[in-house]
């Protein structure tokens, strides 16, 4: 659906308490809520088809030094799986809970990655993002988001902080394995429901992987197939979350805002055409997948046109640009925040 054909937005005086109310109206009205079954079964049958021919080349292969080329694809094809748990976390490829859970789970052992874990940690996050103390996507050790945030580090994590424009990317390398330490962290400490479950799928996912590497390949070419897998795997992970609100307002302890300036204020789209869609799994219309997060990532396109004319009417910031544009904006405002710590030579002065 185009702007063309999709129903006008009829002016009116601003009212920011019913502003997502009357979005919502129009949202449904167009029909963008509605299931797309065709649509997930034909992205998971081409994930599945993708990791089979994989398996089948990583067997051809052996014991090979081309073995390096095919971590390649299986990072994609990993990342591109965690993108469809993702979907499945937002309940948006069923209308029942236990379709998407069956879904999420069973990506779970693919990926590596606790489903219940994560989902708890990433509704946090939608229901306040870049909000101090409240949205846990800003609570990294490695890095400050906020001047505030960077005043507290200490040791080498301060050392971080005072160049984390700089390390951004290679500190990416260890995302996919910090997030596996966690679900696994998640697991023995029993904060899932699904305890039982969710050890048995990370315990499969472990002894699965690292059975297939170690018996196919020799003791160095698998810690480097592994090395290598789960660094590319954590910078594609990286390089699809970090566009979406890095660098946007970050809101103090104090502020409050209305559902919709909350959600748009503070998230960015990327521009850039289908290609961009099926690299970054659909996160690239972050401002409309938080606005409506069970929205099926198909809808989200033919969303954006509607919401940005709502946003406009109302006088509401939509922020969109190009993907390195982006990364750009995230590398700037790292360099920003880590400024005061690289200006400081005494840690425990008052401005520092």
């Amino acid at each position: 659906m185009t702007a063309s054909n999709i129903p006008a937005i009829q002016s009116s005086k601003p009212r920011r308490g019913n502003d997502f109310t009357e979005l919502s109206r129009w949202v449904r009205r167009a029909g963008l809520l509605r299931r797309r079954y065709g649509y997930y079964a034909a992205r998971i049958a081409i994930n599945v088809l993708v990791f089979a021919g994989g398996a089948v080349l990583f067997v051809l292969l052996g014991d090979s030094w081309w073995q390096l080329l095919t971590v390649v694809l299986f990072a994609v094809v990993f990342t591109q799986f965690a993108f469809i748990g993702h979907d499945a976390g937002h309940r948006q490829i069923f209308g029942s809970r236990r379709g998407n859970d069956l879904v999420g789970y069973l990506h779970g052992v693919i990926t590596g990655i606790s489903y219940e874990w994560w989902v708890g940690k990433h509704n946090r996050h939608h229901a306040n993002p870049n909000h101090e103390d409240e949205d846990p996507d800003i609570e990294i050790p490695a890095l400050a988001f906020s001047t505030e945030q960077a005043r507290t580090k200490r040791g080498l994590l301060r050392w971080v902080a005072k160049y984390q424009a700089l390390l951004f990317f290679p500190l990416l390398l260890a995302e996919a394995v910090m997030l596996r330490i966690a679900s696994v962290r998640a697991v023995l400490r029993r904060e899932v429901n699904a305890t039982g479950l969710e050890a048995a799928l990370l315990a499969a996912h472990i002894v699965g992987y690292l059975g297939a590497v170690f018996l196919m390949l020799s003791p160095l070419k698998a810690l480097l197939f592994i090395l290598v897998h789960q660094g590319l795997m954590g910078v594609y992970l990286g390089c699809s979350f970090a566009p979406n609100h890095k660098g946007m307002p970050i809101l103090g302890k104090d502020e409050h805002l209305d559902y919709l300036r909350k959600q748009v204020l503070t998230s960015r789209n990327i521009s850039g055409g289908r290609w961009v869609d099926g690299l970054l799994g659909g996160l690239n219309y972050q401002i409309e997948h938080h606005l409506f997060p069970s929205m099926p990532r198909p809808n989200l396109r033919r969303a954006q046109s509607l919401v940005r004319e709502f946003c406009t009417r109302r006088g509401v910031p939509y922020s969109e640009c190009g993907l390195f544009a982006s990364y750009a904006q995230v590398l700037r405002h790292l360099h920003d925040v880590g400024a005061p710590l690289r200006r400081c030579t005494r840690p425990a002065a008052a401005d520092c």
